[in-house]
């Protein structure tokens, strides 16, 4: 009661101040989505003081739909806590950091004239599509106990914008910004469009997807319009997330000019360095405080150049592949926002996968049935895929890209209580990951976080916690090991020159607390993008 009382009073006084300067002008930047849109896990926040770009939020938080606060009753929600404060992170629980201010922020700041913006999310970790659309199918009767929670966010939305529209008449949303799909993926790598349907075909699925959140932006545009009074569409923004769902954005934002696909998220911090009562660390799959933060600025850079350069934005992606002559070879063209192409292996460790002979995966890429030797920059604008051996004549390849592999470790040469130590150094495979947090190690049988890492008579000792083992199952002497990130990832980036206006605020982990957050477009994850001939 104590801690409420005082996120309570210190809201208050936010207020107060607030209302001594009124604003000019204020925009919407309406978001909806799941864990990464709602800040699960991603404690301590950084973004502890007000917005210094006059960004602002509900009195409530950004997170507008809570739980037992007439979650599927918007309407009756108290008006009191719909005054409007400057923009700020703030804890529920376990809810702590969102993109709202590294989004909203960095917008505010590339602008030349001034602008405001207010942020707002109705979303809720773990949801599917249809569960945050109109249908609300939360509360639908089949839909387990445990996960129906009142549901109401598609409504908790619109409430939201009648709430704005009556503080400012002048009220229009700029932008709509959307974070869901890992609750669509299915086990096999296809898609599940609801708790109780079977899995789609991988194909099939993604086509599903694609279709749903197309609609889905044009209804909420639709009815958020009818709000506002705004005419025209909506443009959204997205992510891709690193489930089979994230390809089905592409393909949406490839079919419909108002949605605009930012890119993949791999390069931020896992939630894996969060740290939250008590003396809890957060669930891989989830971004660290930094991590949402940073992640909010690349948003904000796409949305600036977008909505106000009017650039047609591509994130990096492959264009086409070819084999080249002699078989020993591909080279990949891209879509490049910024070009040079760089194979960044000093910032992300080098992604790969030793097989005999060669990597099954180097630098994020895996030509299937093929061992590759090499990855290269072509041009500024391609990559060169080099072979172990020549494709045999006849044979076809395709081409995938995102692993979660960083590099082999060797064996484990001896067991301490919660250290394990190695039979080398690798120093230099293990500074990029170090450098940037927590990291997996792993063998065949568990895996765990390692927090700690020194060296010890020219060898390696990682530290780790026991009770982080996976499923208890402990290491053995003689194991071998491999590290892992939180996430697939590749090395492959672009040069974007542009600055950030937050730096890493969290020092509790890595060594990156003070730099700025680097804004380059990192490429995105695919999978099967068809090889031609040379000849063709």
């Amino acid at each position: 009661m104590k801690a409420h009382s005082l996120v309570f009073t210190t809201m208050c006084l936010s207020t107060l101040a607030f209302a001594a300067d009124p604003l000019p002008n204020i925009s919407g930047i309406w978001m909806m989505g799941q864990s990464l849109c709602d800040g699960s896990e991603s404690l301590p926040v950084v973004s502890t003081e007000g917005s210094k770009w006059g960004n602002v939020m509900f009195e409530r938080g950004v997170r507008t739909w809570l739980a037992k606060d007439n979650s599927g009753t918007p309407e009756k929600r108290p008006e009191a806590s719909f005054q409007l404060v400057p923009l700020r992170a703030t804890v529920n629980g376990g809810l702590g950091e969102t993109v709202a201010n590294g989004m909203a922020d960095h917008l505010s700041a590339r602008q030349k004239v001034p602008a405001n913006y207010l942020v707002a999310c109705a979303g809720q970790g773990g949801r599917q599509i249809q569960e945050l659309s109109s249908a609300d199918l939360s509360v639908d009767e089949r839909t387990p106990e445990s996960r129906r929670h009142g549901g109401g966010y598609y409504r908790t939305s619109l409430d939201d914008a009648r709430r704005a529209k009556a503080l400012r008449p002048d009220f229009r949303i700029e932008a709509l910004y959307w974070m869901q799909g890992e609750g669509n993926g299915g086990p096999t790598g296809g898609i599940v469009p609801t708790r109780w349907d079977a899995e789609m075909p991988r194909a099939e699925g993604l086509k599903w997807y694609r279709d749903q959140l197309i609609a889905y932006r044009r209804q909420w545009s639709a009815d958020l319009c009818a709000i506002t009074g705004q005419k025209g569409e909506l443009p959204i923004f997205t992510y891709q997330t690193l489930g089979p769902a994230g390809e089905a954005q592409l393909m949406a934002a490839d079919a419909d000019e108002a949605i605009h696909l930012v890119g993949p998220h791999y390069a931020v911090p896992s939630a894996i360095n969060s740290v939250y009562p008590p003396n809890r660390h957060g669930d891989a799959i989830h971004l660290a405080a930094d991590g949402e933060r940073w992640w909010g600025e690349q948003v904000g850079k796409v949305m600036h150049r977008v909505l106000h350069g009017k650039e047609a934005w591509q994130p990096l992606r492959p264009r086409k592949a070819v084999l080249e002559t002699g078989r020993e070879s591909i080279v990949i063209e891209f879509t490049v926002p910024r070009p040079p192409l760089v194979i960044d292996t000093s910032f992300l460790a080098r992604q790969e996968s030793a097989v005999e002979g060669g990597f099954s995966s180097l630098a994020g890429f895996r030509v299937h049935g093929v061992a590759l030797k090499a990855v290269d920059i072509a041009s500024p604008t391609s990559v060169r895929l080099r072979f172990a051996k020549a494709l045999p004549a006849g044979e076809k390849c395709r081409v995938s890209y995102g692993y979660p592999f960083a590099a082999s470790l060797g064996t484990i040469a001896a067991i301490r209580d919660e250290e394990l130590v190695l039979t080398r150094s690798l120093a230099k495979e293990l500074k990029p990951l170090m450098d940037e947090g927590a990291f997996f190690v792993a063998s065949t049988s568990t895996r765990v976080p390692v927090r700690a890492v020194r060296e010890e008579d020219g060898v390696r000792v990682l530290r780790f916690e026991a009770r982080e083992l996976r499923n208890g199952v402990r290491f053995e002497v003689g194991q071998a090991v491999t590290a892992q990130r939180a996430f697939s990832y590749g090395n492959v980036r672009d040069s974007d020159p542009e600055k950030s206006v937050y730096s890493f605020g969290d020092a509790s982990y890595g060594t990156r607390a003070g730099q700025q957050y680097p804004l380059w477009n990192w490429c995105v994850l695919f999978s099967d993008f068809e090889v031609t001939s040379s000849d063709h």
